[in-house]
Formats: structure tokens, sequence, C-alpha cells
């Protein structure tokens, strides 16, 4: 296609009809199709009518209202981003531009133990639910609540929920630095059970963070007791990345084994410098213990974490750098660093004074990073961070940098791989039936790019910069992004656990 949009010609229907030809809605004609299965690409004609894929295959005598040219592009299943904080974003910002730009269609929200429901806040929100929003904005009390607000944004893309184990631990207990009690214990098992009745997807948790720290497994056992009933899974943000991140991956290997549930490790990576090369330890663990249990794990493409900023994380190894700060605003922008040396105090002191504040780390080691890429069943969320003031780029670049970055230009798998991980693979894991693959009958949620320009173009420096090579973006069978533009359709839903769309 020499890198031109794709070209649109109408055709009637009366015309179609008179031709005696099936009518369809779209036709994406001669594009390289990749399923989102891991097989390589064929060169096909795909068909939508409604929300639904339609047809697939050499569909010459078919007619269409739009008809797509779509050669010399690549037609992939849209990409599903398996871990995000955008809970309250498909809300306050149902554009979803930053999604939506990069290819992706699926959201799944309430990672690392915070989600927007079941809470109804009394109080401004605890770390690290503050990523999420304000306190006016947690006013869901119970997941249907925060389903149909939802539906009533209408958002660009689909929504799946995790319901948080810190957000159900502040829902009940008085204070989160106590483990629960078997009273909070059973409040929260009910509160969870009735929010998978209503649809979620399962519970994540974030025990490195103070504010779950002190709940041992067996209160995550406890109040996950209901999953398996329900098809639900476990997502850990796992309680330490650094030094005894093995101790980690088997606690949270062990809850799901005591719960016979699916167990996601969240944004796997070796933290610290102390831990840089033991990418291949962790992922022989992860190998092994994946023989008895369903075990696998996400990872973000980028060597720089982003969260809130945290006291036991402060360190002269690698730069730190300040997003956000509640009592300090104004010295944003700049590196942990940068900022004692002007306050001229030390570095535990400068961050105590900055606190509540965000921070990225850029406390990880490339070849690590790549080798968790590699593993083949890693999925790839972005873990951005939509109320960040200064975003890591992750938030706006992390799908077309797999493709253009890492299999493009570093050949750390090939295209098809990389569709697979960040598609199928992720459907089938969170449970998304008739999504992540390209097939009849599936939903039509589809990005058309061009694979030789698909490039991120966000970068730490200007972190909000929309991808490039993006020609076309379908979600729900409505084009929802053309050409560098969210368009004015919004056909995103919310997905419930139990039903097909």
């Amino acid at each position: 296609m020499s890198g031109n949009a794709p070209i649109q010609a109408k055709t009637t229907a009366s015309q179609a009809t008179a031709a005696g030809a099936p009518l369809y809605e779209v036709i994406f004609r001669g594009a390289s199709v990749i399923d989102g299965t891991g097989a390589a690409a064929k060169i096909q004609d795909v068909a939508l009518l409604g929300d639904r894929i339609a047809a697939v295959g050499a569909l010459l005598h078919a007619s269409a209202s739009v008809e797509v040219d779509a050669r010399g592009l690549t037609l992939a299943p849209g990409f599903i981003d398996v871990h995000t904080h955008d809970d309250l974003a498909v809300i306050r910002q149902p554009q979803m531009q930053a999604k939506l730009s990069q290819g992706v269609t699926t959201v799944i929200t309430g990672n690392c133990g915070i989600s927007a429901a079941p809470a109804l806040l009394q109080a401004p929100p605890p770390d690290p639910m503050n990523l999420l929003g304000a306190q006016a904005e947690f006013v869901y009390p119970t997941l249907a609540d925060y389903s149909r607000a939802v539906a009533l944004a209408a958002p660009g893309v689909n929504v799946a929920a995790l319901v948080g184990h810190t957000t159900l631990r502040n829902a009940v207990l008085p204070d989160l630095s106590l483990p629960a009690s078997s009273t909070e214990i059973s409040q929260m098992r009910q509160l969870l059970t009735q929010a998978l009745q209503q649809g979620a997807l399962g519970l994540s948790s974030g025990l490195a963070y103070h504010n779950a720290f002190a709940a041992p497994a067996a209160e995550i056992i406890a109040i996950g007791q209901d999953l398996a009933q329900y098809g639900g899974i476990y997502t850990s943000h796992l309680r330490n990345e650094f030094a005894d991140i093995i101790p980690a991956l088997a606690e949270a290997a062990d809850i799901g084994l005591a719960l016979q549930v699916p167990v996601v490790i969240s944004h796997l990576k070796c933290a610290g410098v102390a831990n840089w090369g033991r990418a291949g330890e962790v992922l022989d663990f992860i190998r092994q213990r994946g023989v008895n249990q369903p075990l696998c794990c996400d990872c973000y493409p980028y060597a720089a974490s982003s969260s809130t900023l945290d006291l036991k994380q402060v360190t002269t190894d690698f730069d730190i750098f300040i997003t956000w700060s509640e009592p300090c605003p104004e010295m944003a922008g700049q590196t942990l660093a940068a900022i004692a040396a002007a306050w001229q105090t030390s570095l535990p002191e400068a961050a105590a004074r900055l606190m509540p504040a965000g921070a990225v780390y850029h406390g990880m080691a490339e070849a690590d990073v790549q080798q968790i890429l590699q593993f083949p069943p890693t999925m790839v969320g972005s873990d951005g961070l939509p109320c960040d003031p200064h975003p890591h780029p992750r938030l706006w670049g992390s799908f077309p940098r797999v493709i253009g970055h890492y299999s493009r230009e570093q050949q750390l798998f090939s295209l098809p791989q990389a569709i697979h991980k960040m598609t199928g693979l992720s459907a089938r894991n969170f449970h998304l039936p008739q999504r992540g693959v390209i097939a009849v009958g599936n939903f039509a949620d589809l990005v058309l790019f061009d694979s030789e320009k698909i490039k991120d173009e966000a970068n730490f420096l200007q972190p909000t910069r929309p991808a490039a090579g993006i020609c076309q973006v379908y979600v729900n069978g409505q084009l929802s992004y053309q050409q560098g533009a969210v368009t004015a359709t919004r056909a995103g839903r919310f997905l419930s656990r139990a039903a097909a769309g």
C-alpha cells in the first residue's frame, strides 16, 4: 500500500442486492491477517457484520458498505491490556485515546490489589488506591454499580474488572497495618463473592504495599474461597520483587494451588541492581510450578517501573524521577537526587518530605526485561497510570513498542508471537470468550497497522505522544480510531466474566 491511508469505497445496499452478493458492513481487502493464535500471517479478506467477524478468506464476490484497501497492512485482533489502572479513567476520560491510539481495544482493571469497586470512601484513598483517583470518584459500593457507570460513560474500549484485595481491606478494616480478623475476613469474602456474581474476573493483590503487607497468605486464601466456584482467577503484585522474589513467587503460586485457581504474576521483573541477572532463575521457577498448576505472568516492555514514591525503594543505585507530589507539586519533573541536592538533604529525607508522591524507578536491567518478554507464557500489560501528570511512557507506547522495537528491530520473537502475547493468550488467561482471535463469530475488535512503521513515540521526556503506524482500530465492529484521531463512536462495553460480550 506504499504506506498510504486505507482506501474506503462505498457500495450501496441496492447494488449489492442486485448483484446477488452478500452485504457486509465492512470488508478489509487483502490484509496480512495475524489471527492471534500464534499462527503465521495469511493474505485474506475479513468481513464484519454488526459487532462480529462475519467471514474470513477470499471474499471475491462479497461486497460491503465500507471496503478497506488493506493491502500491505497487517490486521490483528485488538490488543488486550491485561494490566491497567484505568478503573476510573474509563469513566473520567471515556475517549481512551492513550489506549486506542496504540491498538488496545480491551483493558483489564483492578490490578495490584486496587480497584474502583467495591468502594465508597469516607476519607482520602489510602496508598496505592490514590493512583486511581480522588476520594470523590470512589462511589461504587458494588461491582454492579461500577459496571453501570462504565456502561453510562460508554468508553472507547471494552472494560473487564478484577477486585482489589487492598480495596476490600479498606472497605472493612479500620487499621490497614494489621492482619484482618476472622470477622473482617468473612466480610471481605462476602464482598468478593458478590462481585464475582456480578461479573468480576477474580481477585488481585498488591502485598508489597504497606496497606496490604500485613496480610498473610492465609488472609488471601480465606477471602478467595469462592473464586474457583465462579471460575475466577488470582493475580499478584508480588510481596517482593527484589532479593526475596523467589519466596514471593512461591507464596503467590501456593495461594493459587490452595484456591485451585489460575495465577497471573503481575508485571514480572527483577527489581533493584542487586537483583539484575536473575530472570532465568525466576522464569525457571514459573516454568517448574506451571507443570502442576496454571501459572503465567505479564510484563511491560521497559526497564523502568512507576508507582507511588516508596521509602523502601529509595537508593543511589539508579535514577528516581518524581512525577507528582502533593505537598511539593513544584518539585515534580525532577530526579529525587536533584531535589535532595537543592534542599541540601539526604535522599530518604527528601523523599519523606515529598510524600505522598509518584515516581519512575529506573531499576531494572534491559537483559532481564527481554528475557521475561521472550518467555512464551508472558502476556503484555502496560501498567500505565492515567492520573499521573507526567506518566511513564508505557501508558501510551507499550503495545507498539513490543511490535516495533522488540519484534521488528530486536527480533526477540516473530510478529505472530508478539501479537499472540497481546491478544489470544491474554483472552484465554483472563477468560474473555470470543475475543483475542480473528475467527468467524468472534467479536470484531481489530487493529489495522503498518508492520514496518509501527513504533512507540512516547518517551520519558514526552510520555504522551501517540504511536506511529496505527491505521484503524475497530471496537465491537465500530471504527473507533483512524489516522491519529479518536472517532466520535465509542463502542466499548463492560465485559462480565460469565458473559460472552
